[in-house]
């Protein structure tokens, strides 16, 4: 599961930057902007997905390992 989480918050963090360079700072509303911050937003909401499950497996994984 750790190298899951790992792998995919890798791929999260490449379309990060890939979006960054897709962005018009002079138009941030319009056209491909849009869906570059929609996209960075969603990476970020994946990483963060992805860091409570790898913290709720290591706790469940202490829980069982104290019985």
């Amino acid at each position: 599961m750790k190298v899951f989480t790992i792998i995919f918050t890798i791929i999260a963090i490449g379309l990060i930057i890939f979006n960054i360079t897709q962005i018009d700072f002079n138009n941030l509303l319009e056209g491909q902007s849009v869906v570059a911050l929609i996209t960075i937003f969603a990476s970020l909401c994946a990483i963060a997905l992805l860091q409570v499950l790898r913290l709720s497996k290591k706790v469940n994984n202490q829980l069982n390992n104290r019985k």
